[in-house]
């Protein structure tokens, strides 16, 4: 079940002929106050969907700068449900720009799941991907998503076979969210030439456009998966600034901010064929 905000995203920026930037920030990263001014200040630095991370203890996806954003976040007091409710100040201000919560099963579970649809359908999220939700584990969730208009959004990887994409792609809806490496985040460089097949086998499989992430930390890099690609999802590079900017005693927004409107004007040039093919 696609929701209206994902679609529409997605249809305008096929007519445009060109990638989506999507940037992932982890929410109360690295204080209530910083995060919502991050947050706030995406849309018009260039991102075209938003990828909001809620912290949690044992991130096994992620390498060390998400790990350590997950901590910070977690020293501010922030969970899953404070994070949701980071989205909910957005949509004060913008009602248009996708919202997909990132994370992690045992903070849904523990809230359940009926009741995390309804309180992120009411703080205005868009889509959900769980890093630990296997496919043949994720019907009780997708039920509860389906009544909201929530999409779950299934994470695809490079040794995901034929076979195993269909069952996959099965309950996916919104866009598939393709991991260009193996391991995990912010550690190995995505190659465009490996990416691009890959790519295809996954929108042949789904139907669906398909976002790249992991390995993509450079304007460079994200204009070259742009080319192949329907969606460019950059993380590390953005709470990298963050940590910078600790460390440094700094405000964070403006670092992070001036990070993605890099990356997004390295995208917005380029015309993907995979856009233009996406049905």
């Amino acid at each position: 079940m696609t929701t209206v905000r994902i679609d529409a995203r997605f249809k305008a920026l096929k007519a445009e002929g060109r990638a989506a930037f999507i940037p992932y920030v982890m929410g109360g990263d690295p204080s209530r106050e910083e995060a919502l001014a991050i947050l706030k200040g995406l849309p018009a630095a260039g991102a075209d969907v938003i990828e909001l991370g809620f912290p949690f203890s044992d991130p096994m996806a992620e390498g060390p700068p998400i790990q350590k954003a997950a901590i910070r976040g977690l020293a501010a007091g922030f969970g899953l449900r404070s994070t949701m409710d980071l989205a909910r100040e957005f949509r004060k201000g913008d009602d248009a720009t996708p919202i997909v919560l990132m994370g992690y099963l045992n903070p849904i579970e523990s809230l359940g799941y009926d009741a995390f649809a309804v309180y992120a359908a009411d703080c205005g999220i868009d889509g959900l991907i769980v890093v630990d939700c296997p496919p043949e584990e994720a019907a009780p969730l997708i039920e509860a998503l389906d009544r909201v208009s929530i999409s779950l959004i299934r994470l695809a990887t490079p040794t995901s076979d034929d076979e195993r994409l269909k069952v996959v792609v099965q309950g996916t809806s919104g866009f598939v969210y393709y991991v260009a490496v193996a391991g995990v985040t912010g550690v190995k460089e995505a190659d465009a030439d490996v990416v691009a097949p890959a790519v295809a086998r996954v929108r042949a499989a789904s139907g669906l456009p398909v976002a790249v992430g992991f390995g993509i930390k450079t304007p460079e890099r994200a204009a070259a998966i742009a080319r192949v690609a329907d969606a460019v999802v950059v993380g590390s590079a953005l709470v990298e600034e963050v940590a910078a900017a600790v460390a440094a005693n700094e405000p964070a927004a403006p670092r992070v901010l001036a990070q993605v409107k890099a990356l997004s004007d390295a995208v917005r040039p380029v015309a993907s064929a995979s856009v233009a093919e996406t049905v």
